[in-house]
Order: C-alpha cells, then sequence, then structure tokens
C-alpha cells in the first residue's frame, strides 16, 4: 500500500536526522506558509507525527462495542451478525470476551456458503489473532501490521483481559482522516433487513414505532422504547442465543446475545391458517 510506505520513509526520514519534534513542527509550518506543501500534505504529515505519540489504547473499539462471534455457530448462524454489522473481520469467542480463539473473515465465510457448507462450524475457518498491549505505539502498530499482514489486533489490558480492539484502518485514519468506505455513504444499513419470503433480521433496538410502521402492528411504547425491550418482557429474564419466544403475531428467535442485552432477532410473521 503506498500510504503505508511513505508513512514509513517519513518515519525513518525523522530518525535518521537527529531533531526534535518541534524542529520537524516548525518546518511542516514554514512549508505550509510558504505553499510548499497543500493543506492535505501538511495534514498528513502533521498525523504521522501525532502517532508517534499515541498508543493502541487511545484508538481502540471498546470491548463493548465490539462485534463478536461465538466459534460454535453455524456459518448460517453467523451471516446475520456480518450482514447486520457490515464489518469485514471479526473475533471469534469461546465462552466470553476474554477467551478469543481467532479471526474470521467475511470472505472466508461467505465463500463457504457458495460451496453449501451452511453447517460448518465457525471454527473451522479461524485465522490466528494478533494480541496487543494498551501501550503499544501506533506507528509501531502500524509497521506490525504489515510485516505480519494482519489488519486487526486484540488490545490487551494490564491483567490479561480483552479491552478492545484496533484496525489498521483506524491507524490510518489517524495520519490521514476519516476512510469512508463503500458501507459509509452508500444507503445506511437498515434496523429491519429481509431474509427470505417470511423471514426478517431485526436489530433489538429497533423503535417500536419504525417496527409498527414496517409490520403495520400496533404495539404500545409506554413501558419500552425499543422492539427489544417487549421481547425481554415475553422472556421475563435474559434469553440465551437460540431461545425462541411467541410476539403476538410473530415467531420471535434470539439469534445474538450476551449476558446483558439482546443484540439481534429473527422476525417470522405467524401463519395464523397453519
Amino acid at each position: 500500500m503506498p500510504l503505508k510506505k511513505t508513512y514509513h520513509r517519513l518515519l525513518s526520514w525523522i530518525y535518521r536526522h537527529h531533531q526534535s519534534k518541534q524542529d520537524i513542527q516548525s518546518l511542516l509550518n514554514e512549508a505550509a506558509k510558504q505553499h510548499l506543501i497543500d493543506q492535505y500534505a501538511y495534514s498528513m504529515l502533521n498525523g504521522v507525527l501525532t502517532t508517534t505519540d499515541m498508543h493502541a489504547r487511545d484508538i481502540m473499539i471498546p470491548r463493548s462495542q465490539m462485534v463478536v462471534i461465538n466459534a460454535e455457530m453455524s456459518l448460517t448462524e453467523a451471516l446475520p451478525i456480518i450482514t447486520q454489522s457490515a464489518h469485514s473481520r471479526f473475533p471469534v469467542v469461546d465462552d466470553n470476551l476474554d477467551q478469543i480463539m481467532g479471526i474470521l473473515l467475511a470472505k472466508d465465510l461467505l465463500a463457504q456458503l457458495s460451496d453449501q457448507n451452511e453447517n460448518m462450524r465457525i471454527s473451522a475457518l479461524l485465522r490466528p489473532a494478533l494480541f496487543i498491549p494498551e501501550s503499544k505505539r501506533l506507528d509501531i502498530l502500524l509497521r506490525e501490521f504489515r510485516t505480519k499482514h494482519n489488519h486487526m489486533a486484540m488490545v490487551i489490558n494490564e491483567y490479561g483481559g480483552i479491552a478492545g480492539l484496533v484496525t489498521i484502518e483506524d491507524v490510518l485514519e489517524q495520519i490521514v482522516g476519516n476512510i469512508e468506505d463503500e458501507h459509509d455513504h452508500a444507503i445506511e444499513i437498515p434496523n429491519i433487513k429481509p431474509m427470505g419470503e417470511r423471514s426478517f433480521i431485526v436489530d433489538s433496538l429497533t423503535p417500536i414505532a419504525e417496527f409498527n410502521r414496517f409490520f403495520e402492528t400496533d404495539y404500545r411504547n409506554d413501558e419500552f422504547d425499543t422492539i427489544g425491550g417487549l421481547v425481554l418482557q415475553s422472556f421475563s429474564r435474559m434469553p440465551k442465543r437460540g431461545e425462541k419466544t411467541r410476539l403476538g403475531s410473530f415467531d420471535i428467535t434470539v439469534l445474538n446475545a450476551s449476558k446483558r442485552h439482546i443484540e439481534l432477532l429473527k422476525v417470522n410473521p405467524h401463519d395464523e391458517s397453519s
């Protein structure tokens, strides 16, 4: 990638010349003032300098916001999580977030689906995970991403637990600014997504009003704001992945849930004639 090569050339130049960062910053300021470099180049060069002072903890996605997949899921069970999140890489866990089994690439899963291996377990597709401390400097981390051909690293806290994750895109954005891909400025991923003629994947945080508009229902939102709240009330406890319930004229299956909240649901309108 040209950007990464440019980044490392710039760092090498900085380290070869025994100057302080303040000296380099002054040179950049003067170059911009004399219009020797444009605003974009000035911003990027400043970003390069900044990464030498930043650490993985500064930009990581915290563990509470990580989208993970259970190692015992089948390919078809994992597919809704992948399509809903639109990520390309996922940490795969065993019993909890501190037990990372490896990394799943969406393209690896989709390739197996095309070969009709729907019942294959996720654990058969894992790639090794890269683990780094929270204190890892970003310039060093980017170098490791490049040499080890990784695009994601799991960030470990001082007690050995998972603190979060960081991607190569997160690091590069510190240099060039926000990197938008086709998912960022195409259509917004819907809260309710058809997955067949009479099956829908529904984000548990979908507002009840939106659910009512889509399915032409009239659930009340006096007590709960989201459809996940209604489903939780139906169970009267925190359900586990795969558990089912009936909500009015719908059969509900929990596709993904943590110990604290429901995440994804499969919704099937119930055929009253059956």
